[in-house]
């Protein structure tokens, strides 16, 4: 029988890993739950084989009960050395290429990630933050992330739900939108029957069970657009962001869009998320406030200032603060970027003065 400092030893390298064909690994990555039932099984057991079974049968099944406990602990982050945490470098996917690659690059800059990554680097390591960045195709990610070898990743809900993965909206994160569209030759009303051509077969069959339509899905790789003119397909569904490939190819957009996209960030579905990971998004969330509003300064009279706050209400409420000049006073609140300049004449016409608008670079809310 193994002590625990040298099965503690032995997991941890496992899980470190993050080796996918180690049923170590894989028990860890099933979460606390089903790591908890067999840790029930396991006891029960051990129990069992203590009271009516020999030595060597009870120290055959208190192995694996010892076992299970690591596992546990592993699965909840626990270090039996400290009783704290254990550090876990944490690992991310991001896009590597595409419409999301860069905006993804400049909102984990702005989060204060990656901040001397290289532009062709494969994996990074953020040692500031002990995060693992993976560059990857971005229809790979939801797949990574949903089988739990990686814990977050970016990636747009098109690819997201054309995966069919296991892995659950966290954030949206404010870029990369586009839609998920049917297009066809002038006179088709309606796809019922229909060949439909499309690099988004998983997206596609979702929207045709979910509208009990019948149509025959054909899978190409890339671009779709040509498949109408080539004889392939009747109708086509791709992700949409202008049109203007489409009409080009003399096709017309069908009725509403199938799936309205944009970028997420994703996690496995069936796990609990630990504390870096709640970091990871709290900085991300930090980031998404920070572009949506603005700080706005401005000196009002103080029998304005009712009125004035009912302009700038802020979150809570607008930060109040006296001026020399008596009957005045210094207002400061967030006010969200779209409305600003509409905020900036009301106050101005109210009777406000010095009025200054500055970016947030960074919050916490």
């Amino acid at each position: 029988m193994k002590t625990f400092d040298d099965l503690w030893t032995e997991l941890s390298a496992k899980v470190a890993t993050a080796d996918p064909a180690s049923s170590t690994v894989r028990l860890v990555q099933s979460g606390v739950h089903e790591v908890g039932k067999k840790l029930v099984e396991e006891a029960a057991e051990a129990w069992m084989a203590a009271e009516h079974e020999s030595a060597e049968r009870a120290a055959e099944e208190l192995s694996q009960l010892l076992y299970h406990v690591q596992a546990m602990m592993l699965a909840v982050g626990a270090d039996p050395a400290t009783g704290g945490a254990v550090p876990v470098t944490l690992k991310v996917a991001i896009p590597n290429k595409g419409q999301l690659g860069d905006p993804a690059r400049q909102m984990l800059r702005e989060a204060g990630y990656l901040r001397s990554a290289g532009a062709r680097e494969l994996l990074v390591h953020d040692p500031d933050n002990d995060v693992d960045f993976f560059f990857l195709r971005p229809k790979d990610i939801a797949t990574y992330v949903g089988q739990g070898t990686l814990d977050l990743g970016i990636t747009g809900r098109d690819m997201l739900v054309d995966s069919g993965a296991p892995a659950a909206e966290v954030v949206e994160l404010g870029f990369g939108h586009s839609t998920f569209r049917l297009a066809a030759q002038n006179g088709v009303d309606s796809v019922a029957g229909k060949r439909i051509a499309t690099s988004y077969p998983g997206l596609l069959r979702d929207w045709l069970e979910r509208t009990g339509t019948d149509a025959t899905v054909v899978r190409l790789d890339g671009a779709v657009e040509n498949a109408v003119q080539l004889g392939v397909a009747d109708a086509v569904a791709d992700v949409v962001d202008t049109g203007n490939t489409l009409r080009q190819a003399g096709l017309v957009v069908l009725g509403d869009p199938l799936l309205r996209s944009q970028a997420l960030l994703v996690r496995p579905a069936h796990t609990r998320p630990n504390a870096a990971e709640e970091t990871f998004v709290r900085r991300l969330q930090g980031v998404i406030v920070a572009r949506a509003y603005v700080m706005v300064d401005y000196d009002i009279a103080e029998e304005l200032l009712d009125e004035a706050s009912r302009i700038t209400p802020g979150l809570e409420s607008p930060t109040v603060s006296p001026l020399k000049e008596p009957g005045w006073v210094a207002v400061r609140a967030m006010v969200e970027r779209v409305r600003v300049h509409r905020v900036m004449d009301e106050l101005f016409e109210l009777g406000g003065r010095a009025i200054l608008v500055t970016d947030i670079h960074a919050c916490r809310l």
